[in-house]
């Protein structure tokens, strides 16, 4: 069975839309509070399963949040509500009040007016495809409410940002801090805003915190992970040593240094992996994926680090990394795991790292990344309206041959579906930026005629 409506990062769509819909999403809360809470065994007699759910700062959370609660609640399930807070922030907390299950309404860097929900077990991790798809084979089922004796009730916690801040802090070394510096944190207008700046001011910084007024629909918009240049812009007016880009759920990180320069994914992780090995602490190799950089394997390599590609998502990440029993991973997206930090990707904790990384060697972000350089990378995102077959494409077929057969072994295609967006994603890879964008674009018009057919 294939999965109809979880895509890689949990369900995600245009609110108002299937599968975005009150009615769904009440479907969707019953029929995961069957799944993720069904065994009770592990829960003292008469005691009800419980989760909790966060969300981030979309107009939309109201809606859903009260359809989800409807949801579990019909199922026999208690509910915690956190209101705005980062993705990982209820991972932590899933985890840390033993609870069965986590949920996040969030689209994470997509525009107000989409929205999504994912799930955290109650071991804080993302859920694996097969309990994804167990919840799937009962959400078109019939709700059938549990007796009224045994219905589930709802409560918030009030201190939810306040424990997630700490959790965040703890992630740093006692006996270091931030005093001196002085940091751009931008919050996307996401559910970071009440969080992130207080993390880095507690720990000494001077913080400039912006997209930090969220009023429902300016999330993501113009700023963030997703759009660093409202960042770059504030680091030079402030004068900063940093600049720190979150996106809308909290789980991507971008930064920049005083120059305006924005360092990605792969260069974050790359500081983080080198600051681990020559402190002695670095566990195993690190986990990218098909979109990672060749050049960051190189750099890697020259570190004596084994390096290796899952699928695109974090979930997938998280997966190699647990096959292979390393600690260390992420996308270029931003999307960072530091697995003996948190069981999930974390922005703000991926940032103390590297500013970890750098407070120990009083290098910048430019030279500390020095020996990682990047190959040029072209990304065109071709907009489709249903699903299309590209293993027997012809013409994608022909044009990734074409292209390949020029390039030889010093370029790489990447093509596949975005698992959160209507889109296939064409990555061409090459030491020449005008042979990767030459392709990238032969290769994008190749889908394009494919999905008009």
């Amino acid at each position: 069975m294939s999965r109809k409506y979880f895509g890689t990062d949990g369900v995600r769509g245009r609110v108002g839309k299937s599968p975005i819909t009150p009615d769904f999403v009440m479907r969707l809360g019953f029929a995961a509070g069957k799944v993720l809470a069904s065994d009770r065994s592990v829960l003292p007699a008469g005691q009800h399963p419980t989760v909790l759910i966060g969300k981030d700062t979309r107009i939309s959370g109201y809606m859903l949040e009260s359809a989800l609660t409807a949801g579990f609640t019909a199922a026999g399930v208690h509910v915690n509500l956190t209101g705005p807070l980062p993705t990982p922030g209820i991972a932590y907390l899933t985890r840390a009040l033993r609870l069965q299950a986590g949920v996040v309404i969030s689209a994470s860097h997509n525009p107000f007016e989409d929205n999504g929900i994912k799930f955290f077990s109650g071991a804080g991790q993302k859920l694996p495809d097969a309990t994804e798809k167990a919840i799937e084979a009962l959400v078109e089922s019939e709700v059938q409410t549990a007796p009224s004796s045994e219905l589930g009730r709802a409560r918030r916690i009030d201190d939810a940002a306040a424990r997630y801040i700490e959790f965040c802090k703890s992630s740093f070394p006692f006996d270091k801090d931030l005093r001196g510096l002085r940091i751009v944190v931008d919050c996307a207008h996401g559910a970071t805003y009440h969080v992130a700046p207080h993390v880095f001011h507690e720990l000494g910084a001077e913080v400039i915190a912006i997209g930090a007024e969220p009023n429902g629909f300016n999330i993501n918009a113009e700023c963030g992970a997703t759009h660093t240049a409202s960042l770059t812009a504030a680091v030079k007016q402030h004068q900063a040593d940093f600049g720190i880009a979150l996106d809308g759920d909290g789980d991507r990180l971008m930064m920049a240094d005083r120059n305006g320069r924005v360092f990605d994914g792969d260069e974050l992780v790359y500081i983080i992996a080198r600051h681990r090995v020559e402190t002695g602490s670095m566990k195993g190799g690190v986990a990218g994926t098909l979109m990672t950089n060749l050049g960051m394997e190189h750099a890697l390599g020259r570190l004596r680090l084994p390096f290796g590609r899952a699928k695109v998502g974090d979930r997938y990440v998280l997966e190699l990394l647990q096959e292979k029993g390393w600690q260390l991973g992420g996308e270029t997206s931003g999307h960072i795991l530091c697995l003996d930090k948190h069981t999930t990707g974390d922005g703000i904790i991926s940032a103390l790292q590297v500013l970890h990384a750098l407070k120990d060697s009083g290098a910048s972000l430019a030279e500390y990344a020095a020996d990682l350089t990047l190959y040029p990378q072209v990304l065109v995102n071709v907009p489709i309206a249903g699903r299309i077959d590209l293993a027997s494409a012809q013409p994608v077929i022909e044009a990734q041959a074409a292209a390949q057969a020029d390039m030889g072994e010093g370029g790489r295609i990447v093509l596949r579906p975005s698992g959160t967006e209507p889109l296939i994603r064409v990555m061409v890879e090459s030491s020449s930026e005008a042979q990767a964008r030459k392709w990238a674009e032969h290769i994008a018009e190749s889908v394009r005629l494919t999905a008009a057919t």
